[in-house]
């Protein structure tokens, strides 16, 4: 089914797919942050502290921000670590070089993981059509990631138009997800610490390294959690943990259920499963680190 014939009223969509279906789609914007390709890109600019890289890659689409506005945006970085790439980062290379960048390293990382027959197949084209009427209907008010991101230009090139439509419907849910967990009253660090307790987050040793914390800043989070009621002795989430980050999850499918209505089930369920199979052969070229999830 492409998405000429996709309707919203085809059947009732389930209240977590559009969960599932971001789930593929995240997976596959998500691969570039690994890939030499934008190491290799960057370091050409002179961007080559892995740091400073992560920093401008994501938000050039903001503009050459400050600090504080890319600790906002990203919510659960150290915002030492921020400061001491950003602004800075910007005089070696503006937004626009970065993000020409970034756009080449994803097309050389989508043609290596995916290979070039996927790239360019028509089930690429039908894709990117199902995830651009998705963006369709995302909202700009308090998403300011998405919302910087939506005014850049949709490539021409079926499997880059698809990374940029899996953006879009990235960012919209992450800027949404963030809400909720300021309203949890969960700073940066704590959602990341409950997040990895699920078994579905990022491993703590990629939290230091990448987002700036400590140990011992980890282990201060996971006393103020016990204080909550949220981790048990062990680190574990207690039932008042695992209460709280299913509510998160739920609240955060309410805020992003509009495009995956405006696309409808049947539509929403194809873009599923084409993205299941993109991020299949990703995952089995090694696009992500063996050791990038769960709590050890």
């Amino acid at each position: 089914m492409t998405s000429s014939t996709t309707s919203p009223s085809d059947s009732a969509l389930h209240p977590r797919a559009g969960r599932r279906c971001h789930s593929v789609l995240n997976s596959l914007h998500s691969t570039h942050y690994f890939s030499s390709d934008v190491t290799r890109e960057m370091a050409q600019l002179g961007i080559t502290h892995p740091s400073a890289v992560n920093f401008a890659v994501r938000a050039a689409a903001m503009g050459p921000v400050g600090a504080g506005v890319v600790t906002a945006a990203f919510y659960n970085y150290k915002h030492d670590l921020v400061a001491a790439h950003v602004p800075e980062v910007w005089n070696i290379a503006g937004p626009e070089e970065v993000l020409g960048a970034r756009l080449r390293a994803v097309d050389a990382t989508l043609r290596r993981v995916l290979g070039e027959e996927a790239v360019a197949c028509a089930e690429m084209a039908e894709a990117a059509g199902l995830a651009l009427r998705a963006a369709e209907a995302c909202t700009r008010t308090a998403r300011p990631l998405y919302s910087a991101h939506a005014d850049l230009p949709v490539p021409e090139e079926p499997h880059l138009a698809y990374w940029h439509a899996a953006t879009l419907l990235r960012e919209h849910r992450g800027d949404g997800h963030l809400t909720v967990l300021l309203d949890a009253g969960l700073d940066g660090l704590e959602a990341l610490v409950t997040h990895t307790a699920t078994g579905k987050g990022i491993a703590p040793k990629w939290v230091f390294s990448t987002r700036g914390w400590t140990q011992q800043e980890w282990d201060a989070a996971e006393e103020r959690l016990r204080g909550r009621g949220l981790l048990d002795g062990e680190g574990e989430l207690t039932e008042d943990g695992v209460a709280l980050r299913r509510d998160i999850e739920a609240r955060t499918d309410r805020l992003d259920r509009a495009p995956y209505e405006h696309l409808g089930a049947a539509g929403v369920e194809r873009l599923t499963e084409l993205g299941t199979v993109f991020i299949g052969a990703a995952l089995q070229a090694g696009a992500f680190p063996a050791d990038l999830l769960g709590k050890g």
